[in-house]
């Protein structure tokens, strides 16, 4: 059993929260593990790829933060099997601050990227954001910006205000927030929202974007010129 070598502090926040980390380089994993702890968190250590692996299944933890150069099992492949078995968030911490490498990441289910070096405040704000976002997901809600999006209801809420939204409006948000690190092309949208046979315009999509902007705001959702639509992400919250 890979157990953080600091003993748990006798005064436990009432989050309790467990956090695995996952990292090789031993004054690194003691800052975390330090700092998360006095926050009140419950931390587990996994000094590589494989350890990580099996601590993750024996602790079930709450959240995962993740190094990339590991040894036995690259931070990514690391990722790839946690994804087949969980959505519990996982957040990359590593020196690479390559755009490819974070939308790589992002595509294969990391919920967030913070680069090294980086302040102990923003990373507990993160891990405490990611969380709340696991805790309203699992309760079939979500909050984004202004929003308040409820998809077992299929209800939206602006300041909680009732946002009216057809099916297809619905619909394209929800898609919109569930590849929210990824863009969707134009035909995409088409094929999931309006059906595969549909024979119109894709421009049908650019009205549907305008008519959403002039409900649910219209900084949340962006052009990525030549490509297609995504999500804006807010900023982690500040806890």
């Amino acid at each position: 059993m890979y157990i953080h070598p600091y003993p748990k502090t006798t005064i436990m926040s009432a989050e309790g929260y467990k956090i695995l980390i996952v990292e090789d380089d031993d004054s690194i994993a003691d800052f975390l593990g330090v700092t998360l702890r006095s926050n009140g968190f419950e931390t587990h250590w996994a000094s590589d790829g494989e350890k990580a692996l099996d601590l993750f299944r024996e602790v079930a933890p709450d959240a995962v933060l993740l190094d990339l150069n590991l040894p036995k099992l690259e931070g990514g492949e690391v990722l790839r099997w946690i994804r087949q078995e969980s959505q519990v968030p996982v957040i990359v911490v590593s020196v690479r601050d390559d755009e490819r490498d974070k939308v790589a990441l992002l595509e294969l289910g990391a919920d967030d990227f913070v680069t090294k070096p980086f302040s102990a405040r923003e990373l507990v704000a993160r891990i405490r954001t990611n969380l709340r976002h696991k805790v309203v997901a699992e309760a079939g809600r979500t909050e984004v910006g202004e929003l308040s999006i409820d998809f077992h209801r299929a209800e939206v809420f602006r300041k909680g205000v009732k946002v009216i939204l057809s099916r297809q409006e619905f619909e394209f948000l929800r898609l919109l927030h569930e590849n929210r690190h990824r863009v969707l092309s134009r035909s995409f949208l088409v094929e999931r929202v309006w059906g595969y046979d549909f024979d119109g315009d894709e421009r049908v999509v650019d009205t549907a974007v305008k008519r959403l902007r002039r409900k649910v705001g219209a900084g949340l959702i962006e052009t990525v010129r030549g490509r297609g639509y995504r999500m804006q992400s807010p900023a982690a919250d500040e806890a």
